[in-house]
C-alpha cells in the first residue's frame, strides 16, 4: 500500500515555490509550522516498528509539506508574469485526435553539428512546444528502442552511458539539459589515437514507439468573478467556480460519465486552468493545490489511526486500504487551487472528457536529417512536412513592428549592484522585441553623458564628482554603466545622464506566395530568399496559409560560400503551404535619447575582524 500516492503532486509545488519567502505578517504561520514538524519529528521518534514509522513518515511528511506550500502560495508577492497561451493550439484542430495525429506525425530527427569526433547529438523535434508543468495536454510516451547506423549496424538504446561498454553507445544526451529528449551516439574512445567521426559508422534511422490517448472532447469555460457560485454545463461536464480572488481560484469539476478503461491506470489531468490579466496575456502558475478540505481531513484521520498503532499488521493495512478505497468511491468531483504570478481578471478552464478515450501507438522508423544553421551545399535540401501547425505567438511579435518612443521609454526598468565596489554596474534593460531584432548589428556608437553626485544635506542632488575617466565605463550598445567606488574621492548618492535606446523603422509588406519578387521563390514548403537582394540583417518573413493563420517555421538555414564568409541565399521551411507572406523591412535605425536620475545603491558596510 502506498498512501502517499494521493498527494504525490506536491513535489511540483514546492518545487515552483523554492525560491519565495514568507512575509513578516506571516511569520507566525512559519513559526507554528515549524514547531508542527518539530513535534511530529518527536513522535515518530516514539514508534519502535520500522514498518509503521516508515509508513508514517511518508504520510505525515506529505500533509507538512503540503502545509509548508500553502503558506509559500499564500504569501508569495503578487507580480504579473507572462507566458504563451499553451493551450491554443486545441483550437486549431476539429478533434483531439486531429492534435494527437499532428503531433506524431510531425516528428522528426536532426542531427545535431558536433565537436567531438566520438560524440554525435541526435534531436527529436516536436511539432508543438510546451513549457512549464503543463507540457503536451495529453497522456503519453515516448520510447527510443535503437539506431541504425551506415554500415546497417542497430545499436540498441539505453538508459544511461556505460564507461565500461566498448562498442558504440545509443543513450540519452548529458550535454543539454534543456532538450531533454536529445539522444547522444557515442563511439570509442581509443586512447593515443585519433579517430575522425567521418571514418565511422553514421547514424542513419532512429526507431522507437509513441503512445498518445485522445480525450472523447476538450470543453472550454471562460470563467470570471460573477461566476463565483455558478455551475457551468457541457454534456456530462460541470465546473464550478467556487473562489476567485486577486492570484488565486478554487474548481471544482465534476465529470457524470465514468473513466475510460484505457486511461484507468494513467490518472490524466482532466483540469487546465489559465488566467488573464487586464492586459489580455496570460498568466504564469505560481502552483497548485489539488486536495480538498474534505481529503486532507481524510489523510489526517489515517495519520492519527497510524499513531495509535503498537505494530505493523497485515490486518491494519488491509483496514486503510479499505478505507481509502471508500473515499475514494464517495468522491465524485475534482478539485484545485490555482495560484498565479499577477492579478487575475478572468480564467479559461479546459476539460479533457476522459469518459472515452482513444489510444494511438505508432512504431517510429524516423530517417536522420541534417540542416546545419550555416550551410556550404549550393542545393536547398527538402524537409516535407506532413502536417499543419500555426504560430499563435507571432501576432504579439509582430507587434514590435510599430514599437513607438514611448512605448519603448516606458518598458525600460533599471538595476543596480553594487555587490563589487570595483565594478558596481547599472543596467538599463527593456523586453526583447522583434524591433529589437531588426536593429541589426549596425548601432551607432551615440553619446551617453553621465554624471556622478553627492546627496546634499536633505539627502536631494547635491555637487557634481569630478573623476578621472577610468573611474567609471558607459557600454550604449548594452545600455550598461560600469563604475569604481574606489576610485570616487567622494561617496556617489545620483547619477545622471542619458541612455541611447535604439528603435528601427519597420516597413511591412504582404505578398502572394503565387506571385513573389525576384529574389524570393518558394520550393515545396521552403522559401528561398536571396541575401544580396533579401540581407537577413534587415528584412524578416511570416508565412500564412488560406486559413489565414501564421504558420510555424521549422528551421532555417543560412547557405554560404565559405565558412564564415559572404552569405548566398537562406532557406525557411514551414509546418504546413504558405499562401501568402508577411515582409518587414528595416528601412532606417534611430537612437532615441533616455534620459535619467537614478538614486544609487548603498553597498553594505563590512563588519571589521575582531582581533
Amino acid at each position: 500500500m502506498d498512501v502517499r500516492s494521493p498527494l504525490a503532486s506536491l513535489g511540483l509545488c514546492v518545487a515552483l515555490l523554492a525560491g519565495s519567502g514568507c512575509s513578516p505578517s506571516d511569520e507566525h504561520k512559519q513559526t507554528s509550522l515549524e514547531e508542527k514538524t518539530a513535534k511530529f519529528e518527536q513522535s515518530l521518534d516514539t514508534i519502535q516498528d520500522p514498518r509503521l514509522k516508515d509508513t508514517v513518515a511518508d504520510l505525515g511528511g506529505s500533509l507538512l509539506l503540503l502545509e509548508r506550500a500553502r503558506i509559500k502560495l499564500s504569501t508569495k508577492p503578487i507580480e504579473a508574469e507572462y507566458v504563451e497561451d499553451t493551450l491554443a493550439l486545441l483550437k486549431h484542430y476539429p478533434t483531439p485526435q486531429a492534435v494527437v495525429d499532428t503531433y506524431i506525425n510531425g516528428l522528426f530527427v536532426l542531427r545535431k553539428n558536433s565537436h567531438s569526433d566520438y560524440l554525435t547529438d541526435l534531436q527529436p523535434v516536436f511539432p508543438f512546444n510546451f513549457n512549464g508543468p503543463d507540457q503536451f495536454p495529453f497522456p503519453h510516451g515516448l520510447e527510443w528502442q535503437s539506431v541504425t547506423l551506415s554500415n546497417n549496424k542497430t545499436v540498441p538504446f539505453q538508459p544511461e552511458w556505460s564507461e565500461t561498454d566498448p562498442g558504440i553507445q545509443l543513450s540519452p544526451s548529458s550535454s543539454n539539459l534543456t532538450n531533454p529528449d536529445d539522444l547522444t551516439v557515442t563511439y570509442p574512445f581509443i586512447e593515443g589515437i585519433e579517430t575522425e567521426n567521418k571514418i565511422q559508422p553514421q547514424p542513419v534511422t532512429l526507431k522507437g514507439q509513441v503512445e498518445v490517448i485522445a480525450p472523447r472532447k476538450v470543453f472550454t469555460f471562460d470563467l470570471t468573478k460573477q461566476d463565483v457560485g455558478h455551475k457551468r454545463s457541457e454534456e456530462n461536464v460541470t465546473v464550478t467556480l467556487l473562489t476567485l480572488e486577486k492570484n488565486y481560484a478554487e474548481i471544482e469539476l465534476t465529470n457524470n460519465a465514468p473513466l475510460a478503461p484505457q486511461v484507468a491506470d494513467a490518472s490524466p489531468n482532466a483540469l487546465l486552468v489559465q488566467a488573464r490579466d487586464t492586459t489580455g496575456q496570460f498568466l504564469s502558475r505560481a502552483g497548485s493545490i489539488n486536495e480538498s478540505a474534505a481529503q486532507l481531513a481524510f489523510y489526517e484521520k489515517q495519520l492519527a489511526e497510524m499513531q495509535k498503532q503498537k505494530g505493523w499488521s497485515d490486518a491494519f493495512e488491509k483496514q486503510l486500504e479499505d478505507e481509502q478505497k471508500a473515499f475514494e468511491h464517495k468522491q465524485t468531483s475534482h478539485y484545485t487551487k490555482v495560484y498565479f504570478n499577477g492579478l487575475i481578471d478572468n480564467l479559461q478552464v479546459s476539460v479533457l472528457d476522459f469518459s472515452a478515450a482513444t489510444v494511438t501507438r505508432k512504431d517510429l522508423d524516423l530517417p536522420i536529417r541534417r540542416f546545419d544553421k550555416n550551410s556550404l551545399e549550393k542545393t536547398v535540401q527538402p524537409l516535407p512536412m506532413p502536417v499543419t501547425v500555426y504560430d499563435d505567438q507571432a501576432t504579439d511579435w509582430l507587434k514590435g513592428a510599430t514599437l513607438s518612443e514611448d512605448q519603448l521609454k516606458n518598458s525600460i526598468s533599471i538595476n543596480q549592484s553594487v555587490d563589487d565596489a570595483s565594478a558596481a554596474h547599472i543596467v538599463f534593460d527593456h523586453p526583447y522585441t522583434f524591433n529589437d531584432d531588426l536593429l541589426g548589428e549596425a548601432r551607432s556608437g551615440a553619446d551617453a553623458p553621465v554624471t556622478f553626485f553627492t546627496a546634499n544635506e536633505d539627502g536631494q542632488r547635491g555637487k557634481p564628482i569630478e573623476l578621472p575617466t577610468e573611474a567609471f565605463e558607459v557600454d550604449p550598445g548594452r545600455g550598461v554603466i560600469t563604475y569604481d567606488l574606489n576610485l570616487f574621492p567622494e561617496n556617489p548618492t545620483f547619477v545622471v545622464g542619458s541612455i541611447p535606446l535604439f528603435l528601427a523603422n519597420v516597413e511591412k509588406a504582404t505578398v502572394a506566395a503565387s506571385q513573389l519578387p525576384k529574389g524570393l521563390v518558394m520550393q515545396g514548403n521552403a522559401l528561398i530568399v536571396d541575401q544580396q537582394l533579401f540581407p537577413s540583417d534587415s528584412w524578416r518573413f511570416f508565412a500564412k496559409d488560406a486559413s489565414g493563420h501564421y504558420l510555424k517555421e521549422v528551421l532555417g538555414v543560412s547557405h554560404r560560400a565559405e565558412e564564415y564568409g559572404t552569405a548566398l541565399f537562406d532557406v525557411h521551411y514551414f509546418y504546413g503551404q504558405p499562401t501568402q507572406f508577411e515582409t518587414y523591412q528595416r528601412t532606417e535605425l534611430n537612437t532615441v535619447q533616455y534620459g535619467f536620475e537614478v538614486k544609487l545603491n548603498k553597498p553594505e558596510a563590512t563588519v571589521p575582524a575582531k582581533p
